[in-house]
């Protein structure tokens, strides 16, 4: 059971009254609002000042109601467990490091050359990104060598970070005495990567679709080793991501037991928040965040926005510090979680108040992604930096009525952005992606002011609009894909 005071914000929607009028008007305390807006307990009191001001009985304000939604609290703690992992660099490189490493793992030796047979979503992404720990190097061919020079993919998106001092050293000399075959496979799938291991007479080929270590067949010398069975029983299936909604998302974030999520959560404020400092503070790529914070000044929106932008600015470029990734990006994993957590620093929001807030950012840009997609034409920093924007609405009491509406606010102005690959350019999207967040909420929030319902790709009700966006990204943007592609390898 558990408290409800949806009939208080009813009665302030017929009336006409704003959240923050009736605050002013009845003597209640910010904290005490945002306890309100989050159907959360308050003093017997509080209740009557408001009825008090608003001619009514508190059954007129709230009810008792059988709380039927904690069915959702696994599978949402299970998703972010899933999604909240550590990687070095931008993750398309390091993938490619993975199947490289796996594949010399089970030939036995290092490569004398090798075939990597990838889709065109990891050409894109990997084409303009320096490759962690390789001295400044770009590319498939230099991600593909230090996999094969490591031999070790135990560490997963990690595995750049395990390359030792004289592996380093050997990169440039192996690209160019070895040779690496780089063939655009002709698949489906925008997630792809098979690489090939040759030694003398012998071979090995491992192949990882749809997700990033999601390895789907190994074979050494024409004997299969292993093959995923997508029918066959896991000990654990995956989460159910279609069980994702925002009323819900919010509620888990009002609820959820901090206990298991707390050390994935502030694994995520350091090393995220660890990175965009050093963005910050040093010349990495096109110096977005460092930009903003000179041509706009110190304003919390701005150092939110510089933030997040500077911590993209340095994994594009090669920084060797870790990052947590979202959907399968760090530069996601930035996007949503480095705002709320300089917002949360500028309110001085308790450990709680900002992982809650984290919650919401988290799985708000999941829920939009599982729909759109790990790789595709749409900009993933949109997904991230609306993610953002309704953890920082959060933090700051909104309800799900005020992170609904900064949600389809932020997807009616931004939804345009074309994802055209990793590179320093990200930082500036994550910027004006993250504004126009702050936007939307703001829009709401000051004036009651927003988007309709067929307005352009809206649609009646937030999760509606999130599937809209989804068709939009994953059906609609397929040509748009392809051009991006052929205009990327023309260049």
């Amino acid at each position: 059971m558990t408290i409800s005071y949806n009939k208080l914000f009813k009665l302030l929607i017929d009336r006409g009254i704003r959240k923050k009028d009736l605050k002013e008007a009845a003597g209640i305390g910010s904290a005490t609002m945002a306890k309100l807006s989050r159907n959360q307990p308050v003093a017997l009191e509080v209740l009557v000042k408001i009825c008090a001001h608003m001619g009514c009985n508190i059954g007129d304000i709230a009810d008792v109601v059988t709380d039927k939604k904690d069915g959702k609290a696994d599978t949402y703690t299970r998703i972010l467990t899933e999604e909240l992992i550590p990687a070095i660099g931008c993750t398309e490189p390091s993938a490619i490091a993975f199947v490289a490493a796996r594949a010399a793992e089970v030939l036995g030796s290092t490569p004398e050359r090798g075939l990597i047979e990838v889709s065109g979503n990891i050409v894109k992404n990997t084409k303009s990104v320096v490759v962690p720990n390789t001295g400044g190097l770009k590319g498939i061919r230099t991600a593909a060598a230090a996999g094969f020079l490591s031999a070790s993919a135990a560490r997963g998106l990690e595995i750049l970070s395990e390359l030792t001092p004289e592996q380093r050293e050997e990169i440039t000399p192996y690209i160019n005495s070895h040779e690496l075959e780089l063939v655009l496979a002709d698949v489906e799938k925008l997630l792809y990567i098979a690489i090939t291991a040759y030694c003398g007479d012998e071979y090995a080929r491992v192949v990882v679709e749809d997700g990033h270590t999601r390895v789907t067949w190994i074979e050494k010398n024409g004997k299969l080793i292993f093959e995923l069975d997508e029918d066959a029983p896991q000990e654990q299936s995956a989460p159910d991501y279609s069980l994702l909604d925002i009323e819900d998302i919010v509620h888990f974030a009002d609820t959820a037991d901090l206990v298991e999520l707390r050390p994935l959560l502030a694994r995520q404020v350091e090393y995220n928040y660890a990175i965009a400092m050093e963005g910050l503070e040093h010349d990495w790529g096109a110096n977005v965040g460092r930009a903003l914070l000179l041509a706009f000044g110190d304003d919390i929106k701005i150092r939110a926005a510089a933030a997040a932008a500077a911590g993209s600015d340095a994994r594009m470029s090669g920084c060797e510090m870790p990052v947590i990734v979202l959907s399968g990006s760090g530069n996601q994993g930035i996007a949503a979680s480095v705002p709320v957590i300089v917002y949360a620093r500028e309110m001085n929001s308790t450990e709680d108040e900002l992982y809650r807030a984290l919650i919401v950012a988290d799985l708000v840009t999941v829920h939009q992604k599982t729909g759109i997609g790990k790789l595709s034409a749409f900009c993933g920093a949109v997904s991230a930096c609306c993610g953002a924007a309704a953890g920082v609405s959060y933090l700051q009491g909104g309800d799900y009525e005020a992170i609904a509406h900064t949600i389809v606010n932020t997807l009616a102005t931004v939804s345009g952005i074309v994802c055209d690959g990793a590179k320093p350019s990200c930082a500036a999207k994550i910027a004006v992606s993250f504004m126009a967040g702050l936007l939307g909420n703001s829009m709401f929030t000051e004036g009651n002011w927003q988007f309709f319902g067929g307005d352009g790709i809206l649609t009646k009700g937030v999760d509606n609009t999130i599937a809209n966006v989804g068709q939009l990204a994953s059906c609609g943007m397929r040509e748009t894909d392809r051009e991006i592609l052929k205009i990327i390898s023309e260049n």
